[in-house]
Parts: structure tokens; sequence; C-alpha cells
């Protein structure tokens, strides 16, 4: 476990801790295995100082995303030492790979591993830096104690690689199983490319994780009314930004139950490209193909709202 920072601490310094906020956000590739989650989550609430602020969970997806926040400590010199996130996540690791076993998992959402990805953000006074030393700290652990392989990406990456970019190196869009989906663990166990920390050889059953810092990036989600999973895939791509559509725009069109299918959106910089204009522009296209649009949902909390429910949700446990 991480020790505690050195420097001395009195209720004013931890009033300011208290403002130098990360965010971590996990995604588990399970959504049915209650008895899995319910461990996962115990492991979640071990430490007082890290809350929980969000929980989605998607059953067609099979997948599961988390949302923490707490604090990060610095030395006298103003260096990171210390956030208890760093001790929730590995809880957190090892609970998820002791209760999911990839091989036996199924999904139409894409994924790599037990963990698929995990990525931190600044809130508050926290820095970017901050959340990069975080995301490396947690890559030695990871790939040290679990001998999980895992690749780090944008300000986390000594070079900032983009997610999708090792994504598709590694084959992450390429469904494995008829319908669409995703199951087990297809991939060669010796990878095709290094990872920045773990082993070069994949544990089928635990696969392996993407950790990532990065400024705040939205999580949308379009439900398209047809099952004819090619055209979603066309709208999406015209909608993101590879494909010459919305700038800093990402989407996956994916099978989303029996009767509908769903365009994934991360908006990247959701202060410049927002989510009405990526819904105007999906029903745009979505009308030209003769198809309906429900409306989109966002998948987690501003981060204005995160801050408000960590504090709401931490308050007096620091005193």
């Amino acid at each position: 476990m991480a020790s505690t920072p050195s420097c001395k601490k009195n209720k004013e310094n931890k009033n300011a801790i208290q403002s130098m906020l990360l965010s971590c956000k996990l995604y588990i590739s399970e959504s049915r295995n209650h008895a899995a989650l319910d461990s996962i989550e115990r492991a979640a609430r071990l430490h007082p100082e890290t809350a929980v602020v969000n929980k989605f969970e998607d059953r067609a997806y099979n997948r599961t995303s988390y949302t923490l926040v707490s604090y990060v400590a610095h030395d006298c010199t103003g260096s990171p030492i210390y956030s208890p996130l760093l001790d929730t996540v590995i809880a957190i690791a090892e609970a998820a790979y002791d209760a999911v076993n990839l091989e036996l998992h199924s999904g139409t959402h894409p994924r790599l591993g037990v963990i698929d990805d995990i990525v931190f953000f600044p809130l508050a006074r926290a820095s970017l830096d901050e959340a990069a030393w975080l995301a490396r700290s947690l890559a030695k652990e990871i790939g040290s104690r679990f001998q999980v392989p895992v690749f780090l990406y944008a300000a986390a990456h000594p070079m900032g690689k983009a997610l999708d970019t090792i994504r598709h190196e590694l084959g992450y869009y390429r469904p494995n199983m008829i319908g669409n989906q995703w199951a087990g663990w297809d991939q060669p166990e010796l990878l095709p490319a290094e990872p920045d920390e773990g082993p070069s050889q994949v544990h089928r059953a635990q696969g392996i994780t993407m950790i990532g810092a990065r400024t705040w990036v939205a999580y949308y989600n379009i439900p398209i009314m047809s099952t004819d999973v090619l055209v979603t895939r066309r709208i999406a791509r015209m909608v993101s930004a590879r494909g010459g559509g919305l700038p800093t725009v990402q989407t996956l069109g994916l099978v989303h139950g029996e009767e509908s299918n769903e365009i994934a959106c991360m908006l990247l910089e959701p202060n410049q490209v927002g989510a009405d204009r990526v819904q105007n522009r999906v029903e745009m296209l979505a009308a030209e193909e003769g198809l309906d649009v429900e409306q989109g949902y966002f998948t987690d909390f501003s981060p204005e709202m995160l801050v408000e429910k960590y504090m709401n949700l931490i308050s007096g446990k620091l005193d």
C-alpha cells in the first residue's frame, strides 16, 4: 500500500488537499454477474478517502464503468507523492481479476481485458501532469503485481500516443463472434507490440489493459432505431473526425439489444464540439437512411457535478 504524505498536515492543509482532485474512470468487462460486481464494489469502498461518484452498467455491452474521485497530495517541494486512488484502483483490480474471466466473457462492445481501460482526469485545482503521474504509477503496479500487459496513452504515454491508435494496432475493433460480438480472447498470446509495463505474454483470463491521462472527455451514446449495424457504422464514421465529420469526435457503431443499435461517442473537446451538435449530425444522417434516432444520453456526470458529489460524500471524513 502506498504511504501517506510526510509533510505535516493541519486542517487548513487538508482543505487545500481536498481541492486538488483527480477522477479515475474504470471500464470493467462485466455487467451480468452481480456477485462479481459486488466484490468489485466492496473493494472500491475500502478506502475512506476515495468516493465512488458514478456507476454505469450496460447489459448488452456486458460492461460497467465506475467513476472514482479523490485528492492528490504533494511533498514539501510540490511534487505529487500520494493519492488514495492508487490503493483503491489496485484493490479493484485484484477483485476484478479474481471475479471475472475474460475467456467466459461476451458482449457487443469491443474489449481486450477484464479491466479494459483506466483513465485519469484532473478536476478542480489538479493538473494533467498529476493525472499522468498517477496513471504511470498505477501502470507499474498493475504490470508487476498482476502480470498484466499495460499500454499507456495520451498524457501518460511518453510521446502522447492516442488510445484509438493503440487499439487499432491491437485489433480492438474487430468482432470475433457471430452477431457482431466480442467473446473470450482470440488474439495471439504474444502481443504484436511491446507494452509499456508488464509482460509481453497475455494471460487469456485477464487480457490487457490501457491506462491513460487526459483532460475531460464526455461520453455520449445515441440509440439508432435499426438492426442494420452496417448502416449504423456508416453513420458513425461520417460523424467522426476520422471519417471527415466533426472534429475531436470519435465514434463506434454497435449492436445494442435485439431491436436497435447505438452510436457510442467520445467528445474529446466537449466545450468545442458538444452533444447537441453530435446529436443533430446523427439525426440528419439517419434521416437520409430513413431511420429514426432517439435522444442520446451521457454515461457520466460533468466535472463540476463530480466534484460536488465527491465533496458531499467525503464531507467530514478527513476531519
